[in-house]
């Protein structure tokens, strides 16, 4: 688990080592809401949101930090603390469906 303030450069700081197809999974302590995100190339990333609300942005890996801390915001407002996975290939409905204890 990662506080929430360095959460931000440390997801940067694992997508410059993850793998092209490979993403980042970000959840709340209780584990019921997640952003998700897949290093498509280089330079674009698919950020999928889905908590409070459910969402996809397609967006260039310069953006990355302004949109983090905008969904951080919306789907981690009172957290202090926020998980991170790193997982392996993509896969849409898998990467949806993992089952994780709720806690």
């Amino acid at each position: 688990m990662i506080d929430k303030t360095k959460i931000i450069d440390t997801v940067c700081e694992r997508l410059e080592k993850l793998r092209l197809g490979h993403y980042i999974d970000l959840k709340t302590y209780k584990r019921n809401r997640t952003v998700i995100i897949v290093k498509i190339d280089e330079k674009k990333l698919l950020v999928i949101e889905d908590g409070y609300f459910k969402d996809r942005f397609l967006i260039k890996s310069d953006k990355l930090k302004q949109l983090l801390k905008t969904l951080l915001k919306k789907e981690f407002p009172r957290s202090k603390k926020i998980r991170l996975y790193v997982m392996g290939k993509f896969v849409d409905e898998e990467a949806l469906n993992t089952i994780r204890k709720i806690i």
